[in-house]
């Protein structure tokens, strides 16, 4: 079958990216998505079991950070578009580990940029390379009715963010050294079916679950700007598709919440879906020492990408909360599939590194 596009999604089998894919492969028929994951902790191709077997869809395992590797699938594919989502992007793991962050995120993106540049041979007419980010790379906003901007100055305070902030100059350096047709995209909290449970949302449903702590960095009074990821997934496609080359778009839910008011508007919904005892689970927050270089507050201002292209969220917070509670809750075999390891032996040996 010819197809009218070949897209390249890097970390498609992770949190965000598995909606991506699952997104354009169903929309999609006339497309090629190509997966490329390396299926680190955080990648699950049974994310994806529904679409695995579409005419239009193939998944390759493989690391970014090969360069050769991915120069060739860029030539055996003639990849035309690239939506990139392969990154470390845990917060705690990066102060522990700072270099893999630095690896995968700034090195790997820059074998990605360097192939589009080698295989798109300045020929850049109908190509696009579209970088996604984080509004982590904002730093903190420590006044309240202020928001990141499109304009707002870099600011990073952990490795993750300075990973992604270097990643993001690379990837404009690329558009104004070479024309390679670039696109950026700085997103704030991303919640909802699929995200790995060491993050904060779907770590507190299991822990509800099964009546365990529900850790608290200091009192609690970070704020946090958070997004449906279903929603995100429909803005990628259409930034995407309607984007401007060279043009940064931020993506935020307008929808600023404390972390202590979060968890309890979780406690409240599991608390519910379960049968316990209205509110009974608060019992179980346990205030812990706060994250080194935790930062105050994330607000994104998305009016550009409203105003341009014309997006906004689908889902009100408390609507989301109570789609992506029941999920998980209706999925628990998912959930104990990955506390238990057992996920990762899922397609073990299926796929061989290229």
């Amino acid at each position: 079958m010819k197809f009218v596009r070949n897209i390249l999604i890097t970390g498609g089998a992770g949190f965000i990216g598995s909606h991506v894919v699952r997104l354009f492969v169903n929309k999609y028929p006339d497309y090629h998505i190509i997966n490329l994951d390396k299926l680190t902790y955080a990648g699950n191709l049974a994310n994806l079991e529904d679409i695995e077997d579409s005419p239009n869809y193939t998944f390759v395992k493989a690391d970014i950070c090969d360069f050769d590797t991915v120069l060739n699938l860029f030539k055996e594919y003639a990849i035309d578009g690239v939506i990139h989502l392969a990154a470390e992007s845990h917060v705690d793991r990066s102060i522990k580990d700072p270099f893999t962050f630095a690896q995968t995120n700034v090195m790997g993106t820059l074998s990605l940029l360097q192939a589009a540049k080698v295989c798109w041979d300045d020929h850049f007419e109908d190509k696009r390379f579209y970088h996604i980010s984080t509004d982590e790379v904002y730093g903190s906003l420590n006044q309240e009715g202020t928001f990141f901007t499109e304009k707002t100055s870099y600011d990073p305070h952990s490795p993750y963010s300075a990973s992604k902030a270097s990643s993001d100059h690379f990837v404009r350096a690329f558009h104004d050294t070479y024309g390679l047709p670039t696109i950026v995209t700085n997103c704030s909290n991303n919640y909802g079916p699929y995200q790995f449970p060491e993050k904060l949302i779907p770590l507190f449903i299991n822990n509800i679950r099964h009546q365990k702590p529900l850790p608290v960095y200091g009192k609690g009074l970070n704020v946090r700007d958070w997004l449906y990821v279903v929603d995100h997934a429909r803005a990628i496609d259409l930034i995407f598709h309607k984007g401007k080359i060279a043009e940064t778009y931020n993506i935020g839910g307008f929808n600023e919440w404390k972390n202590i008011d979060l968890i309890k508007i979780i406690v409240k919904t599991v608390d519910r879906l379960l049968g316990f005892a209205p509110g009974s689970s608060e019992r179980l927050i346990t205030y812990v020492t706060d994250r080194a270089g935790h930062d105050l507050r994330y607000a994104i201002d998305s009016n550009k990408l409203k105003n341009e292209l014309g997006w906004e969220p689908s889902l009100q917070f408390e609507e989301g909360i109570e789609e992506t509670v029941r999920w998980y809750l209706e999925h628990q075999e998912w959930m104990d599939r990955i506390t238990s390891g057992e996920y990762e032996n899922y397609y073990k040996g299926m796929y061989s590194n290229r």
